[in-house]
C-alpha cells in the first residue's frame, strides 16, 4: 500500500469525519500552532509536525481514554497515511510511555516513547497546551505530580529541556 500525506485542509476534514468534536479540533489546531513554531526553531520537518499535530488526537473521535493514541494511529494507517504521522500520534501520550508503563495501562505491548525530533515536538506541544491555552512547563509537571505520575513529570522536564536546548530558547518563552 502506498502511503499518502494529506494536506492541512484534508487533515481537518479527516478529524471531522472521524467523529472529533469542535473542542478536539480546536485543541489540535492550537497544538499545531505551537508545534510548528517549535519545529521552525528546531529546524525539524515543519510539514510533518503540522500534519502530526493536527491529527494527534484523531482517536478522540472514538475514545477519550489513554487508548486514543493507539486508536488514532490505527485509524490513520487504515486511511493509508504516512507511518511517520501514525507514529507521531501513537507516541504523543505525555512525554512517552515505556513498554512496561504501556502494559500497566492496558496498551498493546510496545514502546510509546517519542523517538524522532518531530515526534518529540508534537508530544511536548500537546503537553504545553491545556485545552486551547499554552501554559508553562511547571504547570504541566505540577498536574502530573498531583495525579501521582511522578515519572511522567520527570520525562516532561527532560523533554522540555532537550527541546529548549535544540531550539536555543526556553520553550516557556514562546
Amino acid at each position: 500500500m502506498t502511503e499518502t500525506t494529506p494536506s492541512r485542509e484534508e487533515c481537518i476534514e479527516i478529524l471531522k469525519k472521524s467523529g472529533c468534536n469542535k473542542n478536539v479540533i480546536a485543541h489540535c489546531l492550537t497544538v499545531e500552532g505551537l508545534a510548528v513554531q517549535i519545529a521552525a526553531l528546531a529546524k525539524a520537518d515543519k510539514n510533518l509536525v503540522s500534519l502530526g499535530a493536527l491529527l494527534h488526537d484523531i482517536g478522540r473521535g472514538k475514545t477519550h481514554g489513554i487508548k486514543h493514541a493507539v486508536k488514532g494511529a490505527e485509524m490513520v494507517r487504515e486511511l493509508g497515511l504516512s507511518d511517520k504521522i501514525a507514529l507521531i500520534i501513537e507516541r504523543h501520550i505525555g512525554a512517552g510511555l515505556t513498554r512496561e508503563e504501556a502494559e500497566k495501562l492496558g496498551l498493546p505491548n510496545r514502546n510509546y516513547m517519542p523517538e524522532t525530533l518531530e515526534e518529540k515536538i508534537v508530544a511536548h506541544a500537546d503537553n504545553l497546551i491545556d485545552d486551547n491555552k499554552k501554559g508553562p512547563v511547571s504547570e504541566v509537571v505540577e498536574h502530573f505530580e498531583k495525579l501521582g505520575y511522578k515519572e511522567v513529570a520527570k520525562k516532561v522536564i527532560v523533554l522540555h529541556n532537550e527541546l529548549s536546548h535544540i531550539c536555543g530558547i526556553d520553550l516557556d518563552l514562546i
